[in-house]
């Protein structure tokens, strides 16, 4: 059984994006690759693609009743709804035989303009040096990624490289095959995994003033409760040790 959905406004492209089919016969430029996955980009009437692709997982895996790249494009769509900028679902699908995952896609519009944090701080980018990008930017992740938090949901890869700032300042979250919705204590320690996650390059990158601003716009609060500080120490803890 296969099913694949293009957007109605890219219908246009359907002799690229029309089937699984003619999905996984496009060539592009290859930006990453592993044993189950690969991502490529191209390039068509002056608009940037990426084309995400995965292959059948093996053993107990391909059972899974939501498959990885299925879970990528229901939390960007989570995102959409939530009011987070994320990338654009031009397309996505996938295949089943007998029960098992076969493969699946999805393709996103480019946001055109964008640098990764991992990338910035890498090669040392005035912008975060600069006070007022970093409070803007700041604020911004803050705010989302509260927003997750408060619908219990968890990024679980909460990683620079996978927020993306454009010339105008404006924050966006992307590649999330791995969150989820979570309650009680384990939803409480991925929170924590999540804000450990954006601390690790943090802490190199800002002062400490300046990730303190960002927790407490993140808790919507002017000083720090005891509850606050306890969840900092295990959030300054959580890497320790495996960096």
């Amino acid at each position: 059984m296969s099913s694949w959905r293009l957007h109605a406004d890219y219908q246009h492209l359907q002799d690229d994006f029309g089937s699984l089919e003619r999905i996984f016969c496009l060539e592009g430029k290859q930006i990453t690759r592993d044993p189950i996955s690969e991502v490529i980009r191209i390039e068509r009437d002056g608009v940037g693609f990426y084309v995400k692709r995965y292959r059948r997982a093996k053993g107990w895996r391909a059972y899974l009743p939501r498959p990885r790249i299925k879970s990528e494009w229901q939390n960007l769509q989570h995102f959409t709804d939530w009011g987070i900028p994320t990338a654009q679902i031009i397309a996505r699908g996938m295949e089943r035989k007998a029960g098992a995952f076969v493969r699946g896609a999805m393709v996103t519009r480019e946001i055109p303009g964008t640098d990764d944090l991992a990338r910035l701080a890498y090669h040392k980018d005035t912008r975060l040096q600069d006070r007022s990008w970093v409070n803007e930017v700041s604020r911004q992740i803050a705010d989302f990624t509260r927003t997750l938090h408060q619908h219990g949901f968890v990024h679980n890869d909460l990683k620079w490289r996978n927020i993306l700032v454009d010339q105008q300042r404006r924050a966006y979250l992307i590649d999330c095959p791995t969150g989820g919705f979570w309650w009680g204590p384990f939803l409480q320690y991925r929170i924590v995994k999540d804000l450990a996650c954006l601390d690790k390059v943090g802490k190199y990158q800002l002062s400490r003033s300046q990730r303190l601003r960002f927790y407490l716009h993140y808790v919507q609060r002017q000083q720090l409760t005891p509850a606050d500080k306890k969840r900092i120490a295990k959030i300054v803890r959580f890497f320790a040790g495996r960096e």
